[in-house]
């Protein structure tokens, strides 16, 4: 059966049309298929996000990424408005949450962790450490965090140590720090792994 996904999606302020407009990578779209998903954009200005996922019957959330957390100085803070709270829906829901980038630095620094900016991340590809072994992974983050928040455990870090991706020990929420939806072809792991977050397994 295929999984209702809601996704969020960042904001691209048009100055000369006087214009804010929610946009999201078409490359979402074809990922989550590929991970038995239907992608369900979240708009930013819903006025109660937990009523429009009860309505739309969400059966997980995606926290994508793209533009920094308002603040950090990044431009959308309807968007963390509206990210935090589908995330808080989620958490009392026990709604599987996959956050990616942006949407993992949003979980850490929601449960208390203290971003940093880092060098070396951006548009290029490293090394990390995992828990199921070493990998190489994209990297478009300028932010990042060193210290687990309090309830998650790190399944993956840096070479300079940032945490790159985390698990909630009770709650079905996970997040990665590279981008899953960036790789041609898609990595059988990434979907593999995005698949079982989703749908709420370890």
């Amino acid at each position: 059966m295929t999984r209702r996904i809601a996704i969020t999606q960042r904001v691209d302020v048009l100055a000369d049309r006087g214009e804010r407009r929610d946009a999201l990578d078409q490359r979402w779209t074809s990922f989550l298929a590929a991970c038995g998903g239907l992608v369900i954009p979240v708009p930013n200005r819903a006025p109660d996000a937990a009523a429009w996922a009860e309505a739309l019957g969400i059966q997980s959330v995606l926290l994508s990424g793209g533009e920094d957390l308002a603040d950090l100085g990044g431009p959308s803070p309807e968007r963390d408005a509206t990210e935090i709270a589908l995330l808080a829906w989620a958490e009392r829901r026990r709604v599987p949450v996959l956050a990616v980038c942006r949407g993992l630095q949003l979980l850490a620094y929601r449960a208390g962790a203290r971003l940093r900016r880092l060098e070396g991340h951006i548009a290029v590809h490293h090394n990390i450490v995992a828990a199921t072994g070493p990998d190489h992974v994209n990297s478009f983050h300028s932010w990042g965090f060193d210290e687990v928040p309090r309830a998650f455990r790190s399944l993956a870090t840096a070479e300079d140590g940032s945490i790159e991706a985390m698990r909630h020990e009770s709650l079905p929420i996970t997040g990665i720090m590279w981008h899953p939806e960036r790789c041609h072809p898609f990595r059988e792991a990434d979907v593999d792994a995005a698949r079982r977050a989703l749908e709420g397994r370890r």
